[in-house]
């Protein structure tokens, strides 16, 4: 007997309304025992259209509505976060970022690491990941 048949769900995946189809084997999106797992979000807007020559808030703005747009097209929202995870370029972007963050996300604090990096894909500078609850 498989695994999943005893009470396990299996991981249903999906790209919500919003998101810029996934450049590589992936999805946006995977739901499994009551948990959201957002894949790594880049400052892409939801043409395709990414956003390496803006300004790093410009940037951060965009991944913070990105991954908006994929909790609630999971059926949860910031609320229900219980962990982030965010890639910058530039450790010095912490400051500008924490504010940003702070703004979007209102009373909820979920667990959180500022992951500084060399380099993100398309020469972007900030990428977020996060787990929430359904």
């Amino acid at each position: 007997m498989d695994k999943y048949q005893h009470g396990t769900q299996y991981p249903r995946t999906m790209n919500p309304a919003g998101l810029a189809t996934p450049g590589g084997h992936y999805s946006h999106v995977s739901i499994a025992n009551g948990l959201v797992f957002v894949s790594g979000q880049l400052p892409i807007d939801a043409t395709g259209r990414k956003l390496t020559d803006s300004s790093f808030e410009a940037q951060a703005r965009q991944v913070l509505a990105n991954l908006s747009s994929a909790l609630v097209g999971a059926g949860s929202d910031i609320k229900k976060l219980t962990q982030v995870r965010v890639y910058i370029v530039d450790v010095g972007h912490w400051a500008s970022f924490n504010e940003i963050y702070a703004r979007w996300a209102g009373d909820a604090k979920p667990a959180r690491a500022v992951v500084p990096v060399p380099a993100l894909h398309f020469g972007l500078k900030i990428e977020i990941e996060a787990v929430a609850v359904v």
